[in-house]
């Protein structure tokens, strides 16, 4: 268990926390420029979002403002505390990285503070991080451990091949994945994702995060990629990648995920790719006892991926087309974008829970307008496909 905080320490925090927020937008760019130096670090991070006004800096900064505001109760970040496990798990992130972050922190608030970083200052920060990483790192092992103990588990990286690839639409593809020793997989929970290790060219490695698009067999597992204009891995996989291809998968991870049990009506909300993790919850537990409502919002029916398994699946299925062609028009979809009040008209708010996954802007204006109808937070699930990045309130 991490050591306690020695209260000369957490006050110092609560003194300097006003500081650091009013420079946090310093401090985590020069952050990430030193963390980023290290080769063995920088391979953990998908570079295409580290930029000025990076999604993934902006979290940073709020958690380490929210840290260190609620650095005597940090209890009631246990929730964010969960999700960054999570993705930790699965960019097989280990105790041996984390002085790296903790050096690159201090140094950027040595750098950005300058004078006003006293030593004293510095040291109570380093002890904040550091019963902050020890905290993750224990979860992080309760997580490995998990995993690594169940059926068909794992533990680190695994070898897999591509048993099969489908063209979803123009811009989307499917990959089904078979472990390269033939042993079982471990059955994950439908919308929790699978973590990889690629090297698309020699002295190339990225790792990505996609979640899984099918229901849990025990052999194998899906994941459903929409290729990204410069995206170097999501391009890679659509015109590079084929049947036989192998690479490193990690264990299933995610705290995004649908548990059937004390619900009674489910409505899963998705806009573009964003649709992955609900195909596997409807793959999982449509047709059942437990209602299921799945909307989504897309381009059109070009862009819609797998439509045949809402259909079929889902007890109540909607479709939304920002801009839909004469066809689709045909086929009696609803035109436009998604309001949540019409999504609170449709389903019954004082028993439903709602999972949501989408783009940034489309989860921002669901999850608010899901709180502005008086749904309870308890009963708002949501996941990010890309970056999960943004802090919903």
């Amino acid at each position: 268990m991490a050591k306690p905080l020695s209260e000369n320490t957490l006050m110092i925090i609560e003194a300097t926390a006003p500081v650091v927020a009013e420079h946090v937008d310093q401090i985590v760019p020069v952050m990430y420029r030193r963390l980023l130096a290290a080769p063995e670090i920088r391979a953990l991070f998908n570079m295409s979002h580290q930029h000025g006004n990076s999604p993934q800096h902006k979290a940073l900064a709020g958690a380490l403002v929210a840290y260190a505001t609620h650095i005597r109760n940090p209890g009631v970040l246990a929730d964010a505390l969960e999700r960054i496990a999570q993705k930790h798990v699965g960019l097989q992130i280990l105790p041996e990285h984390y002085p790296h972050v903790g050096e690159a922190l201090l140094g950027a608030v040595a750098e950005v503070l300058g004078e006003a970083a006293t030593p004293e200052i510095l040291n109570a920060w380093g002890e904040a991080y550091w019963f902050l990483a020890n905290t993750l790192i224990e979860r992080e092992e309760e997580i490995y451990a998990g995993a690594e103990e169940q059926d068909g588990g794992w533990r680190g990286w695994r070898r897999f091949k591509v048993g099969a690839k489908d063209s979803e639409t123009s811009e989307i593809a499917s990959f089904t994945l078979y472990p390269v020793d033939g042993l079982p997989v471990l059955k994950h929970r439908p919308g929790q994702y699978l973590s990889f290790r690629f090297a698309p060219a020699e002295g190339e490695e990225y790792r990505r995060n996609y979640s899984i698009s099918s229901a849990p067999d025990g052999q194998s597992y899906r994941i459903t990629v929409k290729r990204e204009p410069g995206g170097r891995i999501s391009n890679w996989l659509h015109d590079a990648v084929e049947v036989g291809a192998e690479f490193d998968v990690a264990a299933p991870a995610g705290e995004f995920f649908l548990d059937p049990a004390d619900k009674r009506e489910v409505v899963l909300l998705s806009g573009g790719v964003g649709l992955t993790p609900m195909i596997s919850m409807l793959e999982s537990y449509g047709g059942g006892d437990l209602r299921m409502v799945y909307v989504h919002a897309t381009r059109n029916g070009q862009s819609h991926a797998l439509a045949a398994t809402s259909r079929a699946k889902a007890h109540e299925s909607h479709v939304f087309y920002e801009v839909p062609e004469e066809n689709d028009v045909a086929n009696g979809v609803h035109t436009g974008r998604v309001d949540p009040n019409w999504l609170v008209q449709i389903s019954d708010p004082a028993r439903a829970d709602y999972f949501i996954c989408g783009p940034t802007g489309f989860m921002q204006e669901m999850v608010s307008g899901l709180k502005a109808a008086n749904v309870p937070d308890a009963r708002i699930h949501y996941e990010f496909f890309g970056p999960a990045s943004a802090q919903i309130g």
